[in-house]
């Protein structure tokens, strides 16, 4: 209980500082009820675990939302069928390119949410398609088009030529509740 306040507090204090640095250019939206989806649903788990991390893309198959999740320390995926009613009424936008990242760092203990594509390709080329990758146990996101490698706990470039941080999305957590926007 203690940790779940702490993680609430500084969730939103984080959500009262560094406005500018939320990433604006794409939409993103998503709601994610945790009580809907227990343990061991893997994005469940990423928000008591320091260090866990999930990229979360969307898709529909057969009439029905899914998530797509792939953990950062092992490359474990999982499938998330949205089917209650409130789940289904609802829009998603998952950024650039239909993808985020959410996790808990462990430098600081702060819950992020980065935009799921390469923040210096999408400045400097444009377009939507320069993925990251795990690397490193998930310590790391690398884009295989411009090189760079970023910490995954604060999002810093490590590798690779100098540029801007990964974007980052407002994120606040309940302990129930799950939300990313900007």
């Amino acid at each position: 209980m203690k940790r779940r306040l702490t993680l609430l507090l500084c969730t939103l204090l984080m959500a009262c500082v560094g406005e500018e640095n939320i990433y604006r250019e794409y939409e993103c939206y998503f709601v994610f009820e945790t009580s809907l989806h227990p343990l061991p649903c893997q994005l469940t788990a990423t928000l008591s675990t320091n260090g866990q991390f999930v990229k979360v893309e969307t898709q529909m198959e057969q009439g029905v939302r899914h998530l797509k999740t792939i953990r950062n320390s092992d490359n474990a995926t999982e499938d998330i069928s949205l089917t209650t009613a409130s789940e289904k009424n609802r829009n998603y936008a998952f950024g650039a390119n239909n993808c985020i990242i959410v996790g808990i760092s462990s430098y600081d203990n702060v819950l992020v949410a980065y935009e799921g594509q390469c923040s210096n390709c999408l400045k400097e080329l444009g377009g939507r398609k320069y993925p990251l990758t795990w690397q490193n146990n998930g310590t790391f996101l690398h884009c295989d088009k411009c090189k760079r490698t970023y910490n995954v706990n604060n999002g810093v470039v490590t590798d690779g030529a100098s540029g801007i941080e990964l974007y980052r999305y407002k994120v606040a957590f309940d302990g129930t509740i799950l939300r990313v926007w900007n």
